[in-house]
């Protein structure tokens, strides 16, 4: 095995910031979606069928799985769950294609969609219960449990960085070891194994983002009721 093959390889320099495969490629696929969307609004969301029915059906089952977490705002975080769900989904899946590797593989990007999931929980935090009531639930029950509160924050941020750069990373690796074994024999088992990994790790992040943002939102409004009773 090379290790060119799983490296993070600058592609070119712009000045001293070195644009790697892994920004090239999230690049791609960020504007195969924004086209996919544009295309599917200008001409296919206002009449009917397969592609219609399909889209139709994986945004009911977003929004379902989104409204048993937080129910009173699955509208609302629709759209940046969905958006990282579908995101990842096409990043994971990316490493299928010949010379292609999954930009989930690298531990910037990664970490870059765990801060972002980060920044998310308070944003939607503070839009929600507005700034003070949100901060107050930091010293809740008690401010002596302050300092635990935060560093859960970004111990969390951190193992969601590192679970899916780990779990993608060492599915590419294995990968390679069964092609560099069985070569093209057992291409159908890889592709398969392959495709529910990036199914599961999708999921999984998205779940977890879920949560944490529910959590945040939940945990004020509950505090918010027992102050009222």
């Amino acid at each position: 095995m090379h290790d060119s093959e799983l490296s993070i390889q600058n592609i070119f320099q712009i000045g001293s910031f070195g644009i790697t495969n892994t920004i090239v490629t999230t690049w791609a696929i960020m504007l195969a979606l924004i086209l996919f969307v544009y295309l599917y609004r200008s001409r296919f969301a206002a009449g009917s069928g397969k592609l219609k029915t399909a889209v139709d059906a994986v945004i009911i089952a977003m929004e379902d799985a989104i409204a048993a977490a937080a129910p009173e705002h699955s509208k609302r975080l629709l759209p940046f769950i969905a958006s990282l769900w579908i995101f990842l989904l096409v990043s994971n899946l990316v490493g299928l294609l010949p010379g292609a590797h999954s930009p989930t593989r690298d531990l910037s990007a990664t970490a870059a969609l765990a801060a972002m999931v980060f920044f998310s929980v308070h944003w939607f935090g503070i839009r929600i219960s507005g700034l003070k009531a949100y901060l107050a639930h930091y010293l809740s029950p008690t401010p002596l449990l302050l300092p635990f509160h935060l560093i859960s924050e970004v111990s969390r941020t951190i193992a969601l960085a590192v679970r899916l750069f780990g779990n993608m990373m060492s599915l590419e690796m294995t990968a390679l070891l069964i092609l560099m074994v069985a070569g093209f024999l057992a291409p159908i088992p890889i592709l398969l194994l392959h495709i529910i990994e990036a199914l599961v790790q999708a999921y999984i992040f998205g779940m977890l983002a879920l949560v944490y943002i529910a959590s945040g939102i939940q945990a004020q409004q509950h505090r918010k009721l027992q102050s009222e009773e």
